[in-house]
């Protein structure tokens, strides 16, 4: 049985003054290219807060670059990357984490030699303010925080439905049990924002299923997801707004029934059938 302690809340998109809010995200103009091979060409599109944007498209489309140049692994040739209305573009991973933004990969990067509450605590060690030294002394400051970055890695085990595999090695879990211990850990880290590359890439139906709730429930929360998926089921399932990008272009942004629709986006995937547009 799947447990969530998330408070269920109403998605922010609008401000107080009845209109539009602002972009939580906003990406502006990104061109990049690898050599002479062009990945993405004048991309744009913005990310409202508290819902969950996904980005789609054939393989070869610019997905993981995109994600790459949001989360400072790479810089774009050309554009912008704003972060509540602040540029961000070309900021190293690490700074962009501490402003609120939080990231899994498509290739697990869990520590095998950890266990499931440990893999989960190094996300929430981000919140601490002890320095080495501390650590290495056991201060009483350094040991309040490991108090609280226990309890604070256990919550959000409970959250995915793993609190009882806290003590295990990460190691001995199901494939979709260690994408849910990486779910945990960037929850951990208090993001605004978590940016999620192809979550269920690996998992089984019902898995999928499941990891639906939990993205679902963290939306709920509060917290904005943003997610490149090829599963078109889950991503038609959980999302509130698509972007579809095909050879690095940007061809196509709406709500998932529009998407469905567009003879375009039906054409790039199969040249038929979108519903069956799965992998």
């Amino acid at each position: 049985m799947w447990k969530f302690r998330f408070m269920v809340t109403e998605s922010k998109t609008e401000s107080t003054f009845g209109g539009p809010a602002q972009p939580l995200i906003s990406v502006s103009g990104v061109r990049h290219s690898f050599g002479g091979l062009l990945a993405l060409d004048n991309v744009s599109f913005d990310v409202q807060p508290g819902c969950i944007k996904a980005v789609i498209g054939p393989n070869g489309a610019g997905k993981t670059t995109l994600f790459n140049i949001i989360s400072g692994l790479i810089k774009p040739d050309e554009g912008q990357i704003t972060f509540r209305g602040k540029p961000i573009t070309g900021l190293p991973p690490h700074r962009i984490g501490k402003l609120g933004l939080s990231r899994t990969f498509q290739n697990l990067s869990l520590f095998e030699n950890m266990t499931v509450l440990e893999n989960v605590m190094v996300g929430a060690h981000r919140r601490s303010r002890s320095g080495i030294l501390a650590a290495v002394l056991h201060f009483p400051r350094q040991r309040r925080e490991e108090r609280e970055t226990r309890e604070i890695a256990l919550r959000h085990l409970e959250d995915v439905g793993l609190e009882d595999r806290a003590d295990l090695p990460v190691g001995v879990l199901s494939f979709g049990q260690r994408r849910l211990v990486e779910l945990a850990r960037a929850l951990a880290s208090d993001p605004e924002v978590i940016l999620l590359d192809e979550p269920a890439s690996g998992l089984n139906t019902w898995e999928t299923i499941n990891l639906g709730k939990v993205i679902t429930q963290i939306r709920d929360r509060g917290v904005t997801m943003l997610l490149v998926e090829h599963d078109m089921s889950l991503v038609m399932d959980i999302s509130d707004h698509i972007v579809v990008l095909n050879f690095g272009e940007h061809v196509a942004e709406d709500v998932p029934e529009a998407i469905r629709s567009n003879k375009n986006v039906i054409t790039i995937y199969l040249g038929g059938d979108f519903d069956s547009a799965s992998d």
